[in-house]
C-alpha cells in the first residue's frame, strides 16, 4: 500500500490516521515486513495492505489509505 503522498508504506511509519489519532505501520502484508509481536502466523490471512497500530482504535487494516490520512514520519 502507498501512503496518500504516494511513498510506500514501510514498518515503523508513523501516520495520522484522523485528526487527533496518530499510529505506527505494524506490518506490511505487501512488503512482509513485521514486528515480532505481530507475526506473520497471526495475520496470514490478510494478504494485502498495512497494519496500524493507532492511539485510539487499536489495531486498523488498510488496503488502501483513507482520505486525511497523512505519512508524519517515514521510516528510513
Amino acid at each position: 500500500m502507498k501512503h496518500p503522498d504516494g511513498t510506500l508504506a514501510r514498518l515503523g511509519d508513523k501516520v495520522l490516521v484522523w485528526e487527533g489519532n496518530e499510529g505506527v505501520v505494524i506490518r506490511s502484508m505487501d512488503t512482509d515486513e513485521y514486528f515480532e509481536q505481530y507475526p506473520k502466523e497471526a495475520f496470514g490471512y490478510l494478504e494485502q495492505g498495512i497494519m496500524v497500530l493507532s492511539e485510539k482504535a487499536g489495531l486498523i487494516h488498510y488496503v488502501k489509505p483513507e482520505e486525511g490520512m497523512q505519512l508524519i514520519e517515514w521510516k528510513k
